[in-house]
């Protein structure tokens, strides 16, 4: 059978240089349409498209004309090269035989691999489970391709223009829909006397002090920072006067305070007027019992006509007018309740209390509509009114059915928009951008103790005309992509509409078994967008909530727990990779994206792969995420996605597992070797060497020991892991030889290398002390291993403290360097030099290799890092009697 080119080559470092570049593009980015979680870049997705359905090389210097083509089709600036598109193009409809291929992605989800197939000319289907999905797809893949690219001509001043008319309508109808709101509900948010409007309003929420002699109502604020920024320090002042609490803005010099300093950390509150304190369930009682509340502190302006914004304290009237807001809210929502049959404000539950990232349940937030403060609901309800009214406005004017339900989705995302801007979770981004950090700044809903809310009509920040803002840029974009649009449908990936043998080519992105509740997200926006326009899809918007017994994910809250939530995953996506097997050519070409950093999950993905009729020919890890993004320094989160190449296994063969062995090893050591020099490191090591395993073991319908068990995806695993540490140590240390190391201390070095100080869930971290010999339970208490409920750590020097000094005998290579790291820091060298020649390691070169790598593989500014630097650079001065501790070893010192 003839190789595609990602078969055979990709290039890697090239595409994930610009997948991770991709993050920053604003402008007319898929991402700016709507939110979606995990949704993929577009230019590892475009890359992996275009070299998915291109033939292999002929040759050497194919390959390398080829590969650099890809590197330069992903970048962002070509996506709408026409002549580099149209060059694509030409070359994956000559390698289809004269006639675009079909593709399909059945968990299409934000649409960035449909859309990148659309745009290199493909016959594109897009599918997905979830409504949200469904609506985002459309308004992708479909309205700017079908309304958007026909240009109409139009007589104005200058004579004749060519216009986007989707363009030009979504434009004109946003208008019409701000400024018919801002009638309506506009005075309550009023221009100052100067002619500054209000960019938001900062709230904090309060608890009653529960000092009997006090009882003063406590602002919960994080920090208290309006500002900060290296020209502009801005920030409120907590002053406590008796038993009650005043505000003062301070700007630069003025602030003789720490602003990092608040009044509530992870639900434990201090009074500012008496010192007494609640504990966290006292504090998540008083929200529970209805008595918590909230104040309003200040309000964030902005001047048309002056740069920056400036701040001044809440007053009265500010107070009075949101008090009118609240009446006019009661008054509107019992009209369009009359007028709707249902409640404008959305009073559907939310999620279980215990679901993936959802935090605010545990404080009376038990609805969606919960999430909203009463004039932001106002505001909400008076936009999804004002969108509905305008799709009837459209109709009495003329516009086509079809073409006026494409103009309103948007405007309708406009109003999702303004909700995830514009809720009780948005906090304050301080260092300036909008000045509103959005209510999915991560993928799950945490509380928030101080807010700010938004005005839905200021045009500098997060409102009603940004919206529209980025929906005209994503149209203006969109319309470009392609002459026709996708075919897309609600449907679930385990029982596609289409026939067997139907697709060219399966490529999409599954659920990362637990990492992200989708449907539980999604219901923040279905609840809206069934208010806006789920009179206009009724077959998306029939139920109460998003559907769930379908969707595909590694978690439960019914009977049976987590056990039966990872389990029902993995049937669900076995009987996904089946379909997918089903409806794929004969000769057609399947590539899955996964990334997750457990193990487990990579066993369930490994298992449904073997048994759903595929088998894995290539894969390749790209880096899909920034290096400074939100969790990357607190957890042991993947920076890379496994790009999986598969195609239909067309023959039956059993191989024994001791006769294959030798080629996994070969084939690992090949892929580890390239992926090395591409800089792939860390826990995406580990998982990056999975695929190569695959292509050999996959090969096989069964894969089996010498007594005819069949070899499971755990036991590949585990010698996949063990392969792999020892590929690791060697490079990581420059040496072949790994003898003269013990166990424990491999377990360190590989372990900082590949976590740094990240927590890791146990069975990860017994898996990899398991690789090189290590039981972690005899670890923990008295060894460098710490345990903290589910998950493990590694201690450093400093962390196991001088106690650990008092010990008799020190065994390992990691306990005698710990030990010497500590009496470096006690400016102690003869200690040092004695324990070195006890232990025999004062002229071993495998030791001081160790700590020389221990001090590579940290990262800059580490604690660790600098003490070994301290203590490998007197090196040469240990053993020596009465020789003085180096100059340059006592700066160091001093400096930690």
């Amino acid at each position: 059978m003839n190789k595609s080119f990602i078969e055979v080559d990709f290039p890697v470092k090239e595409v994930s240089e610009e997948s991770t570049r991709e993050k920053n593009i604003r402008h007319g980015h898929i991402s700016t349409l709507h939110i979606w979680w995990a949704r993929r870049p577009l230019a590892s997705s475009r890359a992996s498209i275009y070299a998915a359905l291109m033939p292999e090389p002929r040759d050497e210097e194919e390959r390398l004309k080829r590969a650099h083509f890809i590197a330069n089709l992903s970048k962002w600036e070509n996506s709408l090269n026409k002549s580099l598109i149209q060059r694509a193009r030409e070359e994956i409809l000559s390698a289809s035989n004269g006639k675009p291929p079909r593709v399909l992605d059945p968990f299409a989800g934000g649409g960035a691999i449909p859309l990148e197939a659309l745009r290199l000319g493909c016959e594109t289907y897009a599918s997905d489970l979830n409504p949200v999905a469904v609506l985002i797809l459309k308004c992708t893949l479909e309205y700017p391709q079908k309304y958007g690219r026909k240009k109409v001509k139009s007589n104005d001043l200058f004579g004749e223009k060519e216009i986007n008319p989707l363009l030009e309508d979504v434009k004109k109808w946003g208008n019409w829909v701000l400024e018919e709101a801002r009638k309506e509900i506009g005075q309550f948010y009023p221009e100052e006397k100067d002619g500054s409007i209000s960019v938001g309003y900062i709230w904090a929420r309060t608890v009653k002090c529960q000092n009997p002699a006090c009882g003063a109502e406590i602002p919960l604020v994080r920090q208290t920072w309006l500002a900060r920024k290296d020209k502009k320090k801005v920030a409120y002042k907590v002053i406590p006067i008796g038993n009650r609490v005043e505000f003062e803005i301070r700007e630069g010099d003025s602030i003789d305070f720490d602003p990092e300093t608040g009044t509530v950390s992870r639900a434990k509150v201090i009074c500012p007027c008496c010192g007494s304190g609640l504990n966290d369930k006292e504090t998540r009682k008083q929200f529970q019992e209805g008595k918590a509340g909230q104040k309003m502190i200040a309000v964030v302006l902005h001047h048309p006509k002056r740069q920056g914004k400036s701040y001044r304290l809440a007053t009265e009237k500010d107070l009075e007018i949101f008090g009118e807001a609240e009446k006019h809210l009661e008054k509107k929502g019992q009209e369009l309740f009359d007028k709707w049959g249902f409640d404008p404000v959305p009073d559907e539950p939310l999620p279980p209390k215990e679901t993936l990232g959802f935090r605010v349940q545990r404080y009376g937030m038990l609805k969606w509509g919960d999430l909203f403060n009463p004039r932001q609901k106002l505001a909400l309800i008076t936009f999804a009114e004002k969108v509905r009214q305008a799709y009837r406005k459209m109709l009495s004017e003329g516009l086509e059915e079809g073409y006026a339900k494409a103009v309103v989705s948007y405007l309708a995302l406009g109003v999702d928009r303004l909700a995830d801007f514009g809720s009780v979770l948005c906090v304050l981004n301080v260092t300036g951008g909008r000045g509103v950090v959005h209510t999915f700044g991560r993928q799950a809903l945490p509380m928030a103790w101080d807010y700010i809310e938004s005005n839905p009509f200021n045009p500098v920040a997060a409102g009603w005309p940004t919206a529209c803002e980025k929906n005209e840029k994503w149209i203006q974009h969109a319309s470009q992509t392609a002459y026709t649009p996708a075919i897309v449908t609600q449907s679930s990936a385990t029982s596609l509409p289409y026939g067997d043998n139907f697709f060219d080519a399966v490529i999409t992105d599954p659920p990362y078994y637990d990492n992200v509740p989708y449907s539980y997200l999604s219901d923040f926006f279905y609840v809206w967008l069934k208010r806006t326009i789920g009179d206009l899809y009724p077959e998306l918007f029939a139920t109460p909530l998003t559907p769930k017994t379908e969707e595909i994910v590694a978690y439960s809250y019914g009977e049976g727990g987590f056990e039966s939530g990872k389990k029902f995953f993995e049937e669900m996506i076995a009987k996904a990779f089946r379909e997918i097997q089903r409806v794929l050519k004969p000769n057609g070409i399947t590539c899955t994206v996964f990334a997750h950093k457990s193990t487990e999950a990579w066993e369930t993905i490994i298992n449904a792969l073997l048994n759903s009729g595929l088998y894995l020919t290539a894969s390749w890890p790209v880096h899909t995420e920034m290096k400074a993004r939100l969790r990357a320094s607190e957890s042991a989160a993947l920076a890379s996605s496994i790009y999986m190449v598969c195609c239909k296994r067309t023959e039956k063969k059993t191989a024994y597992f001791n006769e294959i062995k030798p080629q996994i090893e070969v084939r690992i050591k090949e892929k580890l070797d390239q992926f090395w020099n591409e800089g792939i490191g860390g826990s995406d090591f580990f998982i990056s060497a999975i695929g190569p395993a695959m292509e050999v073991f996959g090969k096989y319908e069964g894969v089996e020991k010498l007594s005819g068990e069949k070899v499971s995806a755990k036991e590949l695993l585990e010698y996949i892991r063990k392969s792999v540490s020892e590929y690791a140590l060697t490079k990581i240390l420059k040496s072949p030889q790994l003898g003269g190391i013990d166990e424990e201390t491999r377990f360190y070095l590989l372990w900082r290398w590949t976590y740094n100080s990240a927590k890791v869930h146990f069975d990860d971290a017994r898996k990899l002390a398991q690789a090189v010999g290590v039981e972690i339970t005899e670890q923990w208490g008295n060894g460098f291993i710490k345990k903290e409920k589910e998950f493990i750590s590694v201690l450093s020097a400093k962390e196991r403290g001088r106690s650990f000094l008092e010990k008799q005998k020190f065994e390992s290579m990691i306990d005698i360097l710990h030990a010497c790291l500590l009496f470096w820091e006690q400016n102690n060298r003869k200690a040092i030099s004695e324990l070195l020649e006890e232990t025999g390691n004062l002229n071993n070169n495998a030791f001081w290799q160790v700590a020389q790598t221990i001090s590579e593989v940290l990262p800059d500014g580490d604690k660790e890092k600098q003490m070994l630097q301290g203590f490998l650079y007197g090196k040469e001065n240990y053993g020596k009697t009465g020789a003085r501790v180096d100059q340059y070893q006592m700066i160091l010192f001093e400096k930690g």
